[in-house]
């Protein structure tokens, strides 16, 4: 499971589509609707928004935005009734290591959107998280 920290602007079309299912994952998870992925990492810093479920729903809301523009059809029909969620802050270091991390995902499986992404140095937030200065997160597993 990964929920990317930057804005879904950037991500290539599996990148978007995984980023919908595993973040669809993570709203069952922080419900309760499931017994896997409990204690997955990348949770963290939604079970610790004011609302966890306003929070995945934030995140769900903006993958679906940057679908509907590329002319996907997700559908909204398990997201809540959209509360306003708070912004989460996230370390300036966390948003650096995962944008390294995605370009060497994106460089194998998809060249031409590697090309896209390398001219962008630092990527903007996902519209959920403000960026605070600060190192990769402590629940992170960097791979080098």
């Amino acid at each position: 499971m990964r929920l990317w920290t930057f804005h879904p602007r950037y991500l290539d079309a599996r990148g978007l589509v995984a980023a919908w299912r595993e973040a669809l994952l993570a709203r069952k998870v922080l419900a309760g609707e499931t017994r896997g992925y409990r204690r997955h990492p990348q949770l963290v810093r939604f079970k610790q928004a004011l609302s966890p479920a306003d929070a995945i729903d934030a995140y769900l809301r903006a993958l679906y935005e940057e679908a509907c523009a590329r002319g996907y059809r997700f559908s909204t029909a398990q997201l809540g009734a959209g509360s306003a969620a708070r912004r989460i802050p996230v370390a300036n270091g966390q948003l650096a290591y995962e944008w390294y991390h995605y370009r060497r995902k994106v460089r194998r499986r998809d060249p031409p959107a590697h090309a896209r992404v390398q001219r962008t140095a630092v990527p903007c937030p996902h519209p959920l998280f403000r960026i605070v200065p600060g190192p990769v997160a402590s629940w992170e597993r960097v791979v080098d």
